[in-house]
């Protein structure tokens, strides 16, 4: 990994050989998103949840493209709401001919690569928002383990395929409020320069081509945290205003764990979905599943179905209606079994 590393310094500094400034200075644009929902749901286990939720945030991003025709430019995305991560990712970035390298605070390249079941609502099945509405686990064929200060490269498009590859030096140090390795639990702000976290290492491979009018997608993700491993894939076919896929994902039980210490079991979830596209309007219908070995009730064990249907509706230019009918079951080992539905609304900006 080291010598990636230092492939990677010598890559970006050949680039910038000979570049006394940039044509035009960096200037940063605002945008971001709000989300405001309203909801109802019914559940066997717990209180009802609030009846309103909001998800927003302000992203500040700035470029430049230096002589030689290389991108240069920082993203700082700001939480919208008092949160225990206020700047969500922060990251700068080189892009030319020979591919893009991040470096700061973001996705894995696995987590950023993956593809998932279409899904349109603002509940889904896979990484959506269904712990904030009812208490279940949550499904995410993706990468768990959040924004992290690390290096990520990714290579050019060749023919419809692209590689990626991240590397975050030693988890805990790195002024997050991820969550803490050694037992899974929410640990605070891990200092810059202390930590007893482990080092990340994560890569993806994706292909998007497109073939008399039917469009593909597939990604295949593998990431070593820890002393165990996370593997999966995603596959994606469009044709016509149909899009059919799904993603699955494998977690060993000792994944983000030092030695010695590990989750109760393996974790094994996937998702399926179809879409159907209609000018301004989408409708999406998304099932997912997890036999899980790393939930936080009862034995921390268990398995979940849920589903969800999904409806958007363009009104404007950054302006989208969308609602969710959504359904769950999840089957806790030593502790009571949780299943209800619900239902939610509202208007999702981009600006």
């Amino acid at each position: 990994m080291k010598k990636i590393l230092i492939a990677s310094s010598a890559l970006v500094a050949v680039a910038f050989v000979g570049q006394a400034q940039a044509s035009e200075p960096i200037k940063l644009s605002v945008g971001g998103y709000m989300n405001q929902w309203a909801g109802f749901a019914d559940q066997e286990v717990g209180d009802r949840n609030n009846a309103f939720q909001s998800d927003t945030e302000i992203h500040f991003k700035g470029s430049t493209t230096l002589d030689n025709g290389i991108e240069v430019g920082a993203v700082v995305e700001l939480e919208g709401e008092t949160s225990s991560d206020q700047i969500d990712e922060q990251y700068l970035y080189v892009s030319g001919n020979f591919g893009r390298i991040e470096m700061g605070k973001n996705d894995s390249a696995a987590d950023s690569m993956q593809i998932v079941a279409p899904a349109v609502g603002p509940v889904g099945v896979n990484d959506g928002d269904l712990d904030i509405w009812v208490n279940s686990y949550l499904i995410d064929t993706t990468v768990p383990n959040g924004d992290q200060n690390r290096v990520t490269y990714f290579t050019p498009s060749f023919s419809g395929f692209r590689a990626g590859v991240s590397f975050a030096d030693d988890s805990g140090k790195n002024g997050s409020f991820d969550k803490n390795v050694s037992n899974g639990a929410i640990g605070g702000l891990h200092s810059d320069t202390s930590g007893s976290g482990d080092n990340i290492v994560s890569g993806a491979l994706e292909y998007m081509g497109d073939f008399n009018g039917i469009s593909l997608g597939v990604s295949a993700i593998g990431e070593n945290w820890g002393e165990g491993n996370l593997v999966g894939g995603g596959l994606n076919v469009g044709f016509g205003n149909f899009t059919v896929g799904g993603s699955y994902s494998h977690t060993d039980d000792d994944y983000g764990f030092s030695e010695g210490s590990r989750n109760p079991d393996d974790t094994d979830q996937f998702d399926v979905g179809v879409s159907y596209e209609m000018d301004a309007a989408a409708v999406s219908l998304t099932y997912g599943y997890a036999e899980y070995g790393n939930g936080s009730r009862g034995n921390g064990t268990g398995e979940i179905s849920t589903a969800d249907l999904g409806l958007a509706y363009t009104l404007g230019a950054g302006v989208a209606w969308k609602s969710s009918i959504f359904w769950f079951d999840d089957e806790v080992d030593g502790a009571e079994d949780n299943d209800g539905y619900g239902v939610v609304t509202g208007l999702a900006l981009t600006f």
